[in-house]
């Protein structure tokens, strides 16, 4: 009997931490492109950030799982996050083509400020063979898809996301001058944040 081919939505990120736009993103990406699953993938070391703000891998897969947890079809992995040394988008499709079957038709989401930036990704070539890309925007943040790299424009689908204005830069500032961030992320992460002292 073959084995059924899988639509797999991969939300890559620093989720530092988590936050209602990711998660209404995941949701209307999913719905709107009939994914079987919405895989969250917390970076380990991510190569394009300054890592100072970031608070430990551990604690952001944590808080993932806490967001995703009442969501039946998003589940969450630590691939990256078990990971010495830094994480490229290659490796772990691959890996999840591993686990989830060669044909698994992938479905990375990223933001559309950072598709705009593909060309400088790490062994570049090989993506558009491996992936589809949503590259989704903020109201008032237009893509140009003739900007993109060319090699990925025929397999990048555009989309907004009115959700997106929330950013986890915003919470982080938030948290640090004592400001409520209730209903900006899900009530549990609000709580870790807290009961961890995160970001402060």
């Amino acid at each position: 009997m073959s084995k059924e081919i899988l639509k797999l939505g991969i939300m890559g990120g620093t989720f530092n931490p988590i936050h209602q736009g990711h998660l209404v993103t995941a949701e209307v990406v999913r719905d709107e492109f009939k994914l079987d699953k919405v895989i969250f993938i917390p970076s380990g070391k991510p190569p394009h950030k300054d890592n100072n703000e970031i608070v430990s891998s551990d604690h952001r897969w944590m808080m993932t799982v806490l967001a995703t947890i009442s969501n039946k079809y998003f589940s969450v992995s630590s691939i990256e996050v078990k990971k010495k040394g830094e994480s490229y988008t290659r490796d772990t499709i691959l890996e999840l083509k591993k686990i989830y079957g060669e044909a698994s038709d992938c479905y990375f989401i990223t933001g559309a400020d950072v598709i705009a930036e593909i060309s400088t990704w790490h062994k570049v070539k090989d993506l558009p063979k491996l992936t589809k890309f949503i590259a989704v925007s903020r109201p008032g943040y237009k893509l140009d898809i003739n900007k993109i790299d060319s090699r990925f424009r025929k397999c990048t689908y555009l989309i907004e996301v009115p959700a997106l204005a929330i950013s986890s830069t915003e919470i982080r500032k938030r948290v640090k001058g004592r400001q409520s961030i209730k209903y900006l992320l899900p009530e549990a992460v609000e709580s870790y944040i807290y009961k961890n002292s995160l970001y402060l």
